[in-house]
Parts: C-alpha cells; sequence; structure tokens
C-alpha cells in the first residue's frame, strides 16, 4: 500500500499561479512514476502530468506550456507548478503512483485530493 499526501491546493485569481507537492510513504520500492490527475464537477478524472523514473514527461494537451512536473521518483516526491491559471482549470487535483507490468503503468495509490480553484 502506498500512501501520498498532496499540499498547496487553494483559491487563486484567473492568471495566477499555484504549485503542488506530493510525498510518498509506504510500500513505495520501485516505483516507476508519480503524477498528478484532476476531476471536475461531472466530469471523469483525467491525467494532468506524469513523471517517469527515467525523468520522462506527460502532460495533457491543455496544460502545456502552462504546468510543469518535476520532483525526485527515488526520493518518492512530485510536485506541479501551474502558471497562468484560468477557470477550466478548476478541479481536485490527486497525486498518484504508478508501477509498470509488461509495458503499462498502473496505479499503486492515490492521494486525498486537494482543492484547486481559479476565480475572480
Amino acid at each position: 500500500q502506498v500512501e501520498l499526501v498532496e499540499y498547496g491546493g487553494g483559491l487563486v485569481e484567473p492568471g495566477g499561479s499555484l504549485r503542488l507537492s506530493c510525498a510518498a510513504s509506504g510500500s513505495i520500492v520501485s516505483l516507476s512514476a508519480m503524477g498528478w490527475y484532476r476531476q471536475a464537477p461531472e466530469k471523469q478524472r483525467e491525467l494532468v502530468a506524469r513523471l517517469s523514473s527515467g525523468g520522462s514527461t506527460d502532460y495533457l494537451d491543455s496544460v502545456k506550456g502552462r504546468f510543469t512536473i518535476s520532483g525526485d521518483i527515488a526520493k518518492n516526491t512530485v510536485y506541479l507548478q501551474m502558471n497562468s491559471l484560468t477557470p477550466e482549470d478548476t478541479a481536485v487535483y490527486f497525486c498518484n503512483a504508478d508501477k509498470t507490468s509488461g509495458g503499462y503503468y498502473y496505479t499503486v495509490g492515490w492521494g486525498q485530493g486537494t482543492q484547486v480553484t481559479v476565480s475572480s
């Protein structure tokens, strides 16, 4: 069981910035990736950004150029710097941890979620 704790959500005006942090503990040996998902009301959870243990990154198209994922998988920490926020970024953001099997990621833990609200 992997436990994940997130920090850093809140209320910000459009155009503003927030930084989310996440730390993993528990059965964290051989994590392959850590990432951030988000879920807005009445919408499905979507992958926002993922950082692999090899350093590669993946981003949701709508956040490319505005959000940056960073961290150290070996140290079980990941961050999400969010700039130029818009109301469409409003959602609960979840940290997750992945391992791989057969070349595919599978989730081994979720954080409790942190609310990000972008509003004037």
